[in-house]
């Protein structure tokens, strides 16, 4: 019985072998091959999910061939798509790890085969956080169908639901950001009636209404203090308005918005008059990472929306102490947006402190809908900016998360359609090189052709969160947590 088992395995790997198509007398070819996604010539962590991919022609058969030294992961498949799979991926790429991968694609059209110029998989021995969030959301303007919160592992495909609107009286809710890249300290926005602040704090969730009788509105913008008793919020009036040509979509300004300090212990309200003048808009506030200051962008206030293109934020900075909730009196101007020319928003520092990046578009203060919206690094030790060339594309690159060893960070970019945007990761190395970004790998290589939400407001994280949608849902039918 064991020899006739032993018999078929074999006929049926040999029948399976012998279906497997292979390149004969390939012809070579001077052109990349034409992959989507791009996943030529990029520098990836190690333990990043498998790159599938698939091929934008009429191919019928690929044969991948990805060797680093001695090492070979080779896979040959019928039709135009790729997926490696996860068990030999993962081997290949620990034993790759910190060299150069050359990476061979063949592909059969039409009956002859085609071998592809062979391209570079640089594998870091730096490794990227392992969870990334994110909102889905359609592209739209005033509505939404079906509205989630995603916790993604990006080692593999494994997802959860970090919040989900059908679990929260259909509320909208506003995208989850981290403390410290820590899965312990996170925050967001459930909005409604039984809406309000979601706290996840050392493994308790509280629901917060973070405002008092001072404020403009509850917090809208976030950043996390380091020691996780604080958060930084910006309080904003916002008005979305539709432009009247049809180059740009849709415009979205505050009237009115201050900073304030947000303590989580005492359940107390912190601001000063720096933070909260009248003639100036100030919003996107971030801590540094030793929590001595507090990064934000403020603009001059401007007849709006009649003098939108000149409504410019610069970046700024002001000192606090945590000891005693204090704030310095100078406001240091980190990045002038009249000598520059451009808006920034969005600042934030790279955990260990050397540098910050941030969006610039011609003017305002919503960049995802301004197609020239670019990022930029700035060196805090010189002040030398780098304007990404290698990062940015000809259409909108925005918000940004930092992993937790400063080497990578994640944005989002409507590079592929202008609609939709998508999660990048990008390698800073240790010489502060940024490379060519790489978009998030999917289990099935035509999930972004299939996919019509966008991803909003990527971040990284350094676990899995202590959460689920269910833990949300209960919390919302709980009382808000008053601030004073």
């Amino acid at each position: 019985m064991k020899t006739r088992f032993y018999y078929i395995l074999v006929w049926v790997i040999g029948a399976f072998v012998a279906c497997t198509p292979r390149p004969k007398d390939a012809n070579k070819v001077s052109a990349l091959p034409p992959m989507y996604p791009d996943y030529t010539d990029i520098t990836i962590p190690y333990n990043i999910a498998p790159l599938n991919f698939l091929l934008r022609n009429d191919a019928d058969a690929i044969e991948v061939v990805a060797q680093c030294g001695e090492s070979v992961l080779q896979i040959n498949k019928k039709g135009h798509e790729i997926c490696f799979p996860i068990v030999a991926w993962k081997k290949f790429m620990n034993e790759a790890k910190g060299k150069t991968t050359e990476v061979k694609v063949s592909a059969r059209i039409n009956g002859r085969w085609l071998q592809y110029r062979t391209f570079k998989w640089q594998i870091a021995t730096d490794k990227i956080d392992p969870y990334l969030s994110y909102r889905l959301i359609e592209p739209d303007y005033e509505v939404w169908n079906h509205l989630q919160l995603i916790e993604r592992c990006v080692e593999n495909f494994e997802e959860h639901v970090i919040c989900d609107h059908n679990l929260v009286d259909n509320s909208c809710m506003n995208c989850h950001v981290y403390g410290n890249q820590d899965p312990k300290l996170s925050l967001f926005y459930v909005r409604g009636k039984n809406g309000g602040t979601v706290l996840n704090r050392n493994g308790k969730l509280r629901k917060l209404n973070i405002k008092n009788s001072q404020t403009i509105s509850a917090g809208v913008y976030v950043g996390f203090h380091p020691s996780g008793r604080y958060g930084v919020f910006s309080s904003n009036i916002i008005i979305p308005a539709f432009h009247a040509v049809d180059s740009k979509r849709l415009e979205v300004y505050d009237t009115k918005s201050d900073v304030f300090v947000a303590d989580f212990d005492s359940n107390t309200i912190y601001s000063c008059p720096q933070l909260s003048d009248s003639t100036v808009l100030e919003t996107f506030p971030t801590f540094s990472p030793d929590g001595k200051y507090i990064y934000f962008c403020a603009a001059r206030r401007v007849n709006l929306p009649k003098e939108i293109k000149k409504l410019k934020y610069s970046l700024c900075r002001i000192s606090f102490n945590a000891a005693n909730h204090s704030f310095g009196t100078k406001v240091d101007t980190i990045y002038n947006a009249r000598l520059k020319g451009h808006s920034v928003c969005h600042p934030k520092v790279s955990p260990d402190g050397k540098w910050l990046v941030y969006t610039v578009a011609d003017y305002g203060t919503f960049p995802i809908w301004h197609r020239e919206a670019d990022l930029q690094m700035m060196n805090l030790q010189t002040g030398a900016i780098d304007r990404l060339a290698t990062v940015n594309s000809n259409r909108s690159d925005t918000y940004h998360s930092w992993s937790s060893n400063s080497r990578w960070f994640v944005f989002a970019s409507k590079r592929d359609d202008g609609l939709y945007g998508k999660p990048y990761f990008c390698y800073i190395d240790r010489a502060g090189k940024a490379h060519k970004p790489f978009v998030l790998p999917q289990k099935y290589p035509a999930f972004y052709d299939d996919n019509l939400k966008s991803f909003n407001i990527p971040e990284l994280s350094k676990g899995k969160l202590p959460f689920n949608a269910v833990d949300i849902e209960r919390l919302m039918k709980k009382e808000n947590e008053k601030f004073k």
